[in-house]
């Protein structure tokens, strides 16, 4: 029972310590809460915002948040004194973005370099046998083949080697008069050159130096003739049978020499200059898998093929072991190296326009469009003759990126209109916001319609002669259709191309489709279609007769059903 006024005190001392620990933590939690409260108003007087701004495509703004209609990503706050995110400045060569933009789309630049262009040439050819060691054997004189000593293709043979016997009289006639000649000779009732005639006959019949002294020898004429073998080779095909009749040039027998084989392919018009005699060539097989004979370029055929603008190239391949088989298909590897050059990443370069292009790192988030003249194209590195120099920084990572927002910039600078976003849209919602339904004049509509048509049907002379119509149908709209629809009309151009024309159009596109958009679906006076890939804003809309399936006027043939219908 002493125990237990112990106990209680003990409790009650807890408690008071824990009571007066969380009071100060509390108090502590407030003051930190109502410091950080006190800076964050703090950083807000100071900064103000001016809007919200797409990083990706900072001509998309609102004066609230929401995500951009392009690419939706979250727009981001531009602040009082900040640099302007996207500004045309010097002409419309130049670009400036904000550091924020060119980190959010991954801007990445590197100097021009001067070094040699390494390029990998692929090519595709055929082994031919050497054509200096190829050889067809013809029968010389009228015969029969009396032994076949060679019945089959692929043997191989060596020098002087017997293939065939042809009996034929013709050869016995030509001896008995060589030794009868030989005789009167002695006596001088046969002159030396009538000597010399009959033994050139039998040389031109086929015997060869051996058969002729052994002729001298014996005195015996024969009525034979051994085909032999012209040097060490292979037979590529045989035409002689026993008991087959030949007359003079009936071929009997092709000899190739496969020591050594000829690897050729066709390079093209442009390569020739890269190609030089004794370059190295990896050449590989399917019949030798994981193995790379390598061997110099011996020949380049000054002549090219009329048709495929090729010109023939030589590679000759060892062969003692015979491994590399006659007429199989080979693939080869050359690799080049050109002297010091002018060289910048082939990611730098823009094949958007007409001619290649870039952009250079001007410094400051400025950046410059430059039109180049290309040489040789490498692995990874292109050749410029002309447009930039060396030390330049050039943009080798989202030039692309650069150069469409160059080109919208652009466009919505001349108009001088500000295209900003309904925040209660989707990403791929429409640049015009009207907080009522809108009806277009149904002249204007019709006109639309027309040129809408005409260039989805790649037809430019149709369109340039409705486009009049098209502007004095815009011109007499009222407010607020004038105001959103004329800047953009104003832009439209007949051009010279489909491409030109094309530009403009998908703005005014886009706005006209966005106006029908506002009214309800049963009520609309045309089909509402939408491009995920438009040219000019990545994603636009046009309007089309309710009738029709889906034909996209900013691509027409090329990619004419490109597109969804909204609803």
């Amino acid at each position: 029972m002493s125990q237990k006024p112990a106990s209680t005190f003990f409790v009650f001392t807890l408690l008071i310590v824990f009571t007066f620990l969380g009071g100060g933590a509390g108090w502590f939690i407030a003051q930190h809460q109502r410091a950080v409260t006190t800076a964050t108003a703090s950083g807000s007087a100071e900064r103000k915002i001016l809007f919200y701004q797409s990083p990706m495509h900072p001509w998309i703004t609102s004066d609230k948040p929401g995500k951009c209609t392009i690419c939706g990503m979250s727009l981001a706050p531009v602040y009082e004194g900040d640099e302007t995110t996207l500004a045309v400045q010097g002409g419309s060569d130049f670009i400036k973005l904000a550091e924020s933009t060119a980190s959010v789309i991954g801007v990445a630049s590197t100097p021009v370099r001067t070094a040699p262009l390494h390029r990998t040439l692929r090519v595709a050819g055929v082994i031919s046998d050497d054509e200096t060691r190829h050889r067809i054997l013809s029968a010389r004189v009228p015969g029969r083949i009396e032994e076949l000593h060679v019945n089959q293709v692929g043997v191989e043979v060596i020098n002087n080697q017997p293939l065939a016997v042809v009996y034929s009289p013709d050869v016995l006639t030509a001896q008995r008069l060589y030794l009868e000649n030989r005789r009167l000779g002695v006596s001088g009732a046969v002159s030396a050159s009538e000597i010399a005639s009959s033994r050139e006959k039998l040389l031109s019949f086929g015997l060869v130096d051996e058969d002729i002294q052994k002729l001298e020898q014996n005195e015996t004429p024969e009525a034979t003739l051994v085909i032999r073998a012209p040097f060490d080779g292979t037979v590529v095909s045989r035409k002689a049978y026993e008991g087959q009749y030949v007359d003079v040039n009936d071929e009997l027998f092709e000899i190739g020499d496969f020591s050594s084989l000829w690897f050729i392919f066709d390079a093209y018009e442009r390569d020739l200059p890269l190609l030089k005699i004794g370059q190295n060539v990896d050449v590989t097989l399917t019949s030798l898998p994981g193995e790379t004979v390598t061997a110099p370029i011996a020949f380049i055929d000054p002549n090219l093929n009329e048709s495929t603008r090729t010109a023939r190239v030589r590679v000759v391949l060892p062969n003692s072991l015979r491994r590399i088989l006659h007429r199989q298909t080979a693939n080869g590897t050359v690799h080049i190296e050109s002297a010091p050059t002018l060289l910048i990443p082939r990611s730098a370069l823009l094949y958007t326009r007409e001619h290649p292009a870039a952009y250079v790192d001007l410094g400051g988030g400025m950046y410059q469009f430059r039109q180049l003249t290309l040489g040789h194209i490498g692995d990874t590195e292109a050749e410029i003759l002309d447009g930039i120099n060396e030390g330049e920084k050039i943009v080798t990572q989202a030039a692309l990126l650069i150069d469409s927002q160059s080109q919208l910039a652009h466009i919505a600078t001349a108009s001088g209109t500000s295209m900003e976003m309904d925040q209660t849209e989707s990403p791929a919602a429409s640049a015009v916001t009207l907080t009522t339904p809108t009806t277009l004049p149904p002249e204007l509509v019709e006109t639309v319609l027309k040129i809408t048509e005409s260039l989805a049907s790649d037809r430019l002379d149709d369109y340039q002669k409705h486009l009049p119509a098209v502007l004095e149908a815009v011109h007499q709209t009222k407010e607020p259709v004038h105001g959103i629809l004329m800047p953009f009309a104003e832009k439209l151009i007949s051009g010279t191309d489909l491409k030109e024309a094309r530009r403009p159009f998908e703005i005014f596109s886009n706005a006209v489709a966005d106006i029908v958009r506002t009214q309800p679906k049963s009520e609309r006076q045309a089909k509402i279609f939408q491009c995920p890939m438009s040219p000019v804003l990545g994603t636009a809309r046009w309007i089309q007769k309710d009738n029709a399936e889906t034909r996209n006027p900013f691509f027409g043939s090329e990619m004419l059903n490109c597109g969804v219908e909204l609803h």
